[in-house]
């Protein structure tokens, strides 16, 4: 799978380079511990082999404000249960108010929805809000370690109730407004949260959806809850009995107070999808996601103080926590509460615009939207203070690395990422320093001892394998709520490759020191003993004009050959007539192995996601293979429910099928 003659897509300036924060980070390294890296690798490898040095630099190059210091940096290389700088007390929302003291009526956050323009909240604002709702939260009994939950969507409000919780040492957990009552129960009930903030509704793609009755509903099932903070948005004028009004709460000026806390002390509770079973709840401490959000944000994405930086996301993926550590570096961040796509795809790029990004970050799946579209971003926007687009979510194809090129500039740093809601970092992306390739993130992150491994745990070099981290992260989480013994934090991520983190992703490291994800290893496509990542076939597929979306599984039956669809999206007014089943079937054998042509090509109307936008290939396989859809699907926990009804019907069709045929050595289902 080596690629022998990658295109190089961009390559920093020598005055890019030496305005950078890693390069000035680097300098400070060479000046204060006579430590002199001319190349990002070596400094790579310094970071991992000598990982209790490496983040000790980090502290002390961001200063991070503490009230009192570290007796050690880690104590041991174990994996779980690895204890990072303990003895230090310190508040992560105390490192935002560092900034722009000389000038509080800076912009900190820019807003935006479809249901009100733009609003602009000052540092000084900011501050005030931060502080009276924090006060508002301790008058109600709100202590470090109780839980506050959050149904707001994504807007200003949202991050100020996130940082009070901050400064007390309360613990966030948020849910989209988008998402249904099961689903947030399903989240919310399993950690016995205090106090509720809620919306009244919001409005997607020009429409107003009514949660007023969902609050109801979840201030009656949560058995813990002693208070409910209601935010009118939809309508202004809206109350509800036993509310808190929102207003009243941020109403006057409070003194700012932040309690001093363990390195490891939790700070919010994020969850796994929760497609199928129950969303696990993981756990993230105040320490580690400052530090992780640190590095990230400055060295590795190359934010600071001077920048506006938005990443388009709703509140329940983990890409809004990411957006709202912009702040930790003194960036601006912008928010956008709505559909990308209404009243079309330029939408974004418009506010953009209005915002006057200098860093601009959606999910992969909108650069290839945007793509499809015919959408030209420059021609929609004055765009010209961007310098830098991120991509995650899911691998971006190489044509759409070359689209972003092509549309956006060649001094674009693409920062292109993979890492999860697990970590809450990513362990391989971006690096303002090196120069980029189509198809392939830069390098691995700093102290991140990632690699390529093969079934035996053996590195793998330019060759595809398991993503493994061998060594600790700060961010990794400190526990599973609801898991006394660890059992199924551990089974999450180190049954396979004990005392190592498995994430479930295929990966390469190139020769260039580069990373390429192939999607997740639980969906692997093995055809006649050639495994393949299902983003291969995605990249071929949705290479082709006719095609906007797919999805592909590899489905085993037992006693026959395994079979293989492949179910695509079409543009409007295209059919999927035999010439185009054979040009996408030739295209595939030319492109990756006559192997992976799949037996049969299906048009559906959508591609089954989750709310955070990622295929799911694994539900769909496991229905298809015959379990029930309560099984291995919880529509509160897409984006687009409604796409499984055809591979519900599908499943039934192709069941029948098989049940009505011999099942032999070497049959094979038409």
């Amino acid at each position: 799978m080596s690629q022998e003659n990658p295109v190089l897509l961009w390559t920093p300036g020598k005055e890019r380079i030496e305005r950078s924060r890693l390069h000035d980070y680097m300098q400070w390294l060479e000046r204060e511990k006579k430590l002199r890296f001319t190349a990002y690798q070596d400094l790579w490898q310094w970071s991992v082999d000598s990982l209790e040095d490496f983040w000790e630099s980090i502290w002390q190059y961001f200063d991070v404000r503490h009230s009192s210091g570290y007796t050690r940096v880690l104590d041991g290389d174990k994996m779980p249960g690895a204890k990072w700088f303990d003895g230090a007390r310190l508040n992560l929302a105390e490192q935002l108010f560092r900034f722009h003291e000389g000038d509080l009526d800076r912009t900190a956050i820019i807003g935006r929805s479809e249901v009100r323009s733009t609003v602009r909240l000052s540092w000084r604002e900011l501050r005030r809000q931060v502080g009276a709702m924090a006060n508002a939260l301790r008058s109600m009994g709100v202590q470090p370690g109780d839980r506050v939950v959050s149904y707001l969507p994504n807007i200003p409000e949202t991050v100020v109730a996130f940082y009070a919780c901050a400064s007390i040492g309360a613990i966030w957990s948020s849910c989209s407004p988008d998402m249904g009552t099961p689903s947030v129960l399903d989240r919310f009930g399993q950690i016995s949260p205090k106090v509720l903030f809620a919306v009244d509704g919001y409005r997607y793609g020009g429409k107003d959806f009514d949660r007023r009755e969902v609050v109801k509903e979840l201030a009656r099932s949560l058995p813990t809850l002693e208070h409910v903070i209601l935010l009118p948005y939809l309508d202004q004028s809206v109350t509800l009995p036993d509310t808190h009004s929102w207003r009243e709460l941020i109403s006057g000026d409070s003194e700012m107070r932040f309690e001093q806390l363990p390195f490891d002390h939790p700070l919010w509770v994020v969850y796994s999808s929760g497609t199928t079973g129950m969303p696990k709840p993981i756990v993230h401490g105040q320490g580690g996601t400052l530090l992780e959000s640190l590095k990230g944000q400055a060295l590795q994405n190359g934010i600071g103080e001077d920048d506006r930086f938005m990443w388009f996301s709703t509140t329940g993926w983990i890409m809004w926590n990411s957006q709202v550590t912009g702040l930790l570096v003194g960036a601006t961040i912008a928010v956008y509460d709505g559909n990308p796509g209404y009243p079309d795809l330029g939408t974004l790029w418009k506010f953009a615009e209005e915002a006057d990004l200098t860093v601009f970050g959606a999910g992969a799946a909108y650069y290839a939207g945007c793509m499809k579209a015919g959408i030209e971003p420059r021609k929609l926007a004055r765009i010209d203070h961007l310098h830098t687009v991120g991509s995650t979510g899911s691998p971006l194809s190489a044509d759409a690395f070359a689209w972003i090129y092509e549309q956006l500039g060649p001094d674009i740093l693409l920062a292109s990422i993979s890492g999860g809601t697990d970590v809450a970092a990513s362990f391989v992306g971006a690096c303002p320093i090196l120069p980029l390739y189509a198809g392939e993130m830069q390098c691995r992150s700093l102290g991140v001892a990632v690699y390529a491994m093969d079934e035996q745990g053996k590195p793998l070099d330019d060759a595809v394998g398991e993503l493994v981290v061998t060594r600790p992260m700060p961010s990794m989480p400190l526990f599973f709520w609801n898991d006394p013994d660890g059992r199924r934090y551990h089974d999450s991520y180190f049954d396979t490759y004990p005392g190592w983190w498995r994430h479930g992703d295929w990966l390469r490291i190139t020769p260039r020191g580069g990373a390429i994800i192939y999607g997740r290893s639980d969906t692997t496509i093995n055809r006649h003993g050639v495994r393949m990542g299902t983003s291969e076939i995605y990249r071929v597929v949705e290479g082709l004009p006719e095609v906007l979306d797919s999805l592909v599984v590899d489905l085993e039956y037992l006693g026959r050959e395994s079979y293989m669809p492949l179910f695509v999206v079409l543009r409007p007014g295209i059919a999927l007539d035999e010439p185009l089943i054979s040009r996408i079937t030739a295209s595939i054998r030319t492109s990756l192995s006559a192997r992976h042509v799949p037996n049969e090509v299906f048009a559906v109307t959508e591609i089954p996601r989750t709310l955070s936008g990622k295929k799911m290939e694994l539900p769909v396989k496991k229905l298809l293979l015959g379990m029930a859809v309560e099984e291995v699907a919880n529509p509160d926990a897409m984006s687009n429910p409604g796409s499984l009804a055809y591979f519900i019907d599908f499943a039934k069709r192709r069941n029948a099928l098989l049940a009505s045929q011999p099942a032999q050595a070497g049959h094979q289902p038409a």
